[in-house]
């Protein structure tokens, strides 16, 4: 990350805090959007048919959002952080709007396609701007503040989700996003200043394309069952992990993934978004073709897991005075392990007990994935953090598009279309795939071992200036 060499006035504290407060609602409206739209998914089915797209919607938002956010904390380089911001949250706003408006399937997904592009640009340029604003010591609060956004959206967003499409329509829980959206981009407009200065850098764009085309060939090719088109987009991923290891500007951490820590921290968030991810794509189906409940049902049963991952993660915030961050990843493993077996048995269970096995699933990943993000933070060079960051990132949404798709090929759309008992097969089906990933996921979280050694994060915010 480059930062301005010359002396600038600081911003004042009012300034700073709505600012802040601008990329506090962009994060909210991501967040938001990520736990609205599952429970209005099998009302979607109904009414525009395609179940045997069902996964795709999912899928698309994630790998698009997944592949652009390197892109994005790159470009910011060239062109400025408040830039692409502001551009970020336009094109969200713009494919929320398409995904009201979507009259069949294949127009819906190609609206999730536009708004997960939006979508990239929000989380990683937010944390980079704070990151940029706030020494070390006051970013423990606003990371905080950060958390608690999570924690409010996993609580209202499937509430809200459920309730917005049993009482108006599902395109309602697209439009929800348009107000928090505006909101953010006029305070943005007003106060976010422009951070850092552009330097000489090449955008990673054959490495973004392979990366794309081979996800998109491996995530299509499942869900259609056509094994030449996943084996080709094997193939295609391969190519672009050749093309980073030569490119001078990856988009991927290639040198930082020669440590231990990094790799093992970039193969758990991997490995356990797919699990994570693909369950929570399938459970409003669950809940109402299962359980015989409502879209409300449906929001009642993600809220457990999104709200368990929030609180564990700022326990975790604490827990590493004490604790080495390893043994954190490994405890979380423990319980995504205990829990999705738990599961696999559960599948005819009543909602209840469903949504307490989530909360202790939601729980796990706050354990597991925050802990390896900092591990890996923590074991990087200073020149190397951001990319180590978006790469970790990276793989955590990555697992969760393809983990989507998996899930979708052992569930299958006759179950899907049926419910009842033969869905509740199909989802034991996944559950025991989940179960699979987070067990290997343990296995190569217990290859780190004791305290990590001190190394460099960054030492406070760099002198901003208002454009």
């Amino acid at each position: 990350m480059s930062h301005p060499t010359q002396a600038q006035a600081p911003l004042s504290p009012q300034v700073r805090r709505l600012a802040t407060a601008g990329l506090v609602v962009g994060v909210f409206l991501a967040a938001l959007e990520a736990s609205v739209v599952a429970t209005a998914m099998p009302s979607v089915i109904r009414e525009l048919g395609g179940e045997r797209l069902y996964a795709l919607p999912f899928a698309v938002y994630l790998l698009f959002s997944t592949v652009s956010s390197p892109l994005w904390g790159r470009a910011s380089d060239l062109v400025g952080r408040r830039r692409l911001y502001l551009a970020g949250v336009v094109i969200f706003l713009l494919g929320s709007a398409l995904c009201g408006l979507s009259t069949g399937m294949s127009g819906l997904i190609v609206a999730r396609a536009v708004q997960g592009l939006g979508a990239g640009a929000l989380l990683p340029l937010t944390l980079t701007v704070i990151g940029e604003l706030y020494s070390l010591a006051e970013r423990s609060r606003v990371q905080s503040m950060i958390s608690g956004v999570w924690g409010v959206s996993g609580l209202l967003g499937p509430l809200l989700g459920g309730w917005l499409t049993e009482t108006l329509s599902w395109r309602w829980t697209f439009y929800a996003s348009l107000p928090f959206g505006v909101a953010a981009l006029l305070l943005a407009l007003r106060y976010l200043p422009e951070t850092g200065r552009p330097r000489a850098a090449r955008l990673d764009w054959p490495g973004a394309a392979l990366f794309t085309l081979g996800s998109g060939l491996i995530v299509w090719g499942l869900e259609q069952r056509q094994w030449l088109l996943v084996a080709l987009g094997a193939l295609t991923l391969g190519g672009a992990v050749v093309l980073e290891r030569r490119h001078p500007d990856p988009l991927l951490p290639m040198r930082a993934l020669r440590e231990r820590l990094p790799r093992v921290a970039f193969a758990g968030n991997l490995l356990g978004g797919a699990a994570y991810f693909g369950v929570i794509a399938y459970l409003p189906l669950y809940a109402q073709g299962v359980s015989g409940g409502g879209a409300t049902s449906a929001g009642v049963i993600l809220t457990p897991m999104l709200v368990g991952w929030t609180l564990t993660a700022i326990v975790t915030a604490r827990l590493v005075k004490t604790v080495p961050l390893p043994r954190i990843a490994q405890m979380g493993f423990v319980v995504l392990v205990a829990m999705f077996t738990a599961l696999i048995f559960a599948v005819h269970a009543p909602l209840w007990v469903t949504s307490v096995l989530g909360f202790a699933v939601g729980t796990g990943m706050g354990f597991a994935m925050l802990s390896l993000l900092l591990a890996a933070q923590d074991s990087s060079a200073r020149e190397d953090l951001g990319a180590v960051t978006s790469g970790v990132l990276f793989a955590r949404q990555m697992g969760g598009a393809l983990g989507v798709a998996l899930m979708a090929l052992l569930i299958g759309p006759a179950a899907i279309a049926a419910g009842g008992p033969e869905l509740a097969e199909g989802l034991r089906r996944a559950y025991m795939l989940a179960l699979g990933l987070v067990t290997v996921a343990l296995v190569a979280s217990l290859s780190l071992r004791g305290a990590l050694p001190s190394a460099g994060h960054p030492a406070g915010p760099a002198p901003v200036t208002p454009e």
